[in-house]
């Protein structure tokens, strides 16, 4: 697990390993979404670009409750 550092303008460095696991280029954004005691950072995608991707998806199973 990465560390960072919150810096005087609240700014942090997402760490290199992460930026190109997921695939982030300089000014894509991000939605940050605050769960309990956990902060997540969830890159926003062109709608072409989810084209297709539920595609084959299994519908038959039980949903997990929601993380609030």
């Amino acid at each position: 697990m990465d560390t960072v550092t919150i810096s005087p303008k609240y700014q942090v460095v997402i760490p290199q390993r992460i930026r190109k696991a997921m695939q982030l280029v300089p000014g894509q954004k991000v939605q940050v979404v605050l769960y309990g005691n956990r902060i997540e950072l969830v890159p926003e995608k062109n709608i072409k670009e989810m084209r297709g991707f539920l595609k084959g998806i299994n519908t038959e199973f039980q949903r997990e409750g929601d993380k609030v």
